[in-house]
């Protein structure tokens, strides 16, 4: 089973999305508030390069954010990267 980690915000729109669908999938994944965490934010932007939430990370795969993970989704790629 991949290991996944979403740094997140309580209210990003993007964030509730990519979680819902991670929770469709009906896989575990550790989320990362950085707006409870703000010092994590240097965390996520060091491992993906960004600033914005949420940063989907599959084992070491940075995937990327919502849009990213939907369009893995589309693709027929995301479940072969959980492990399904």
């Amino acid at each position: 089973m991949a290991h996944i980690t979403i740094y997140s915000t309580g209210y990003c729109p993007y964030c509730i999305r990519a979680k819902a669908l991670l929770d469709s999938k009906e896989v575990a994944y550790e989320e990362i508030r950085i707006d409870l965490q703000p010092l994590l934010k240097r965390e996520m932007m060091a491992r993906s390069g960004r600033q914005s939430v949420p940063q989907i990370f599959i084992d070491d795969l940075h995937v990327g954010g919502c849009d990213d993970l939907f369009a893995l989704e589309r693709q027929a790629r995301l479940d072969p990267l959980l492990g399904q």
